[in-house]
């Protein structure tokens, strides 16, 4: 059976997105994989499917690339987001998740093309059947991947703003596997009496995270260290890892290594929990600008509701059709 995808990303952090609203997108872990595979599938950091939902616009479900399913992705919500609006024309569409119901909506003013000069999702007039998920009229990208255009060739996108709810702060929501304060953890990085990473603050928003306050961010440093913190015995579920410079009160440079995925160019939920514990201990304001590989993301915590909420561009690189390979088991 075939199933039309949408390749989008969001800041950089890239998903292969499948319309199962009629059509069951049912794969297997080693199906993911092979979707995710950047050499010979279609490459991606998550697979998502859009599938029906009796409480919300739509069901997000998402697997990474290594074939686990996981609760939620920030960035991915933001393209599901901008896809449901287009195919409804709602300015505001509600996704759940296993991580929660999220809403998203359309924000004032249009982006233009990212730092690395990819072209965005723009089509005012709903004329890409992208909003489908079926093949539609698609330009070139500068860098050889293929964006959405509009009626006028605008590279401009659209920003999408997400509703992430409020972070999950307790122990046990991480989840941890002992009691702790989340503000700074009892983990470190490298020798005990001199780390290299130590006391990172831990918040879930929907997915478990830590984030380490460094300027260590080269690849090699993020990769080995985030690849063994992923599976420490204190997160019985995996963990997200998030290596944050704070450079002003109102700035981070952010690099992630994500659970099941690896070092990615963005990651949204990422952004989130680094804005939250980077509050939480002094460090910045309470809304900040958090630069990733991809781009920008604005994060604003609020006071009043507890609620974050995270702005950003989507982008669509191409549209196709997948057909699900037999399990090599």
């Amino acid at each position: 059976m075939n199933h039309p995808f949408v390749k989008m990303n969001g800041a950089g952090n890239d998903f292969v997105v499948v319309n199962a609203l009629e059509t069951p997108f049912t794969p297997t872990a080693a199906q993911a994989r092979a979707i995710a595979d950047r050499d010979t599938g279609q490459g991606c950091d998550q697979l998502i499917a859009i599938t029906p939902s009796d409480r919300a616009d739509a069901f997000m479900r998402v697997w990474n690339a290594d074939g686990g399913v996981v609760e939620t992705c920030g960035n991915a919500l933001r393209c599901v987001g901008w896809l449901l609006m287009q195919s409804t024309g709602k300015d505001r569409v509600t996704i759940d998740t296993l991580g929660g119901p999220t809403t998203a909506w359309r924000v004032p003013g249009r982006v233009g093309s990212g730092p690395d000069g990819r072209r965005g999702a723009s089509d005012p007039e709903g004329s890409t059947t992208a909003a489908r998920i079926v093949p539609g009229r698609v330009g070139s990208g500068p860098d050889g991947r293929r964006g959405a255009s509009d009626p006028e060739g605008s590279t401009s996108a659209a920003q999408i703003k997400v509703d992430m709810g409020a972070p999950r702060l307790d122990w046990t929501q991480i989840p941890l596997e002992e009691a702790m304060d989340t503000r700074g953890i009892e983990l470190q990085v490298g020798p005990i009496d001199a780390p290299l990473l130590h006391t990172p603050g831990a918040v879930s928003m929907g997915n478990p995270h830590v984030v380490f306050f460094t300027d260590r961010q080269d690849d090699a440093f993020v990769s080995g260290s985030g690849s063994l913190v992923e599976h420490h015995p204190l997160f019985p579920e995996g963990v997200n890892v998030g290596f944050a410079h704070v450079l002003a009160p109102d700035r981070i440079r952010l690099r992630v290594w994500e659970r099941g995925a690896g070092l990615t160019r963005a990651c949204g939920t990422g952004a989130c929990a680094a804005l939250v514990a980077a509050s939480r201990r002094g460090l910045t304001g309470r809304a900040a600008t958090i630069e990733v590989d991809g781009g920008t993301l604005r994060i604003d915590w609020d006071e009043a509701s507890g609620h974050v909420f995270m702005t950003g561009p989507v982008e669509i690189e191409r549209t196709g059709t997948l057909t699900l390979q037999p399990d090599p088991g």
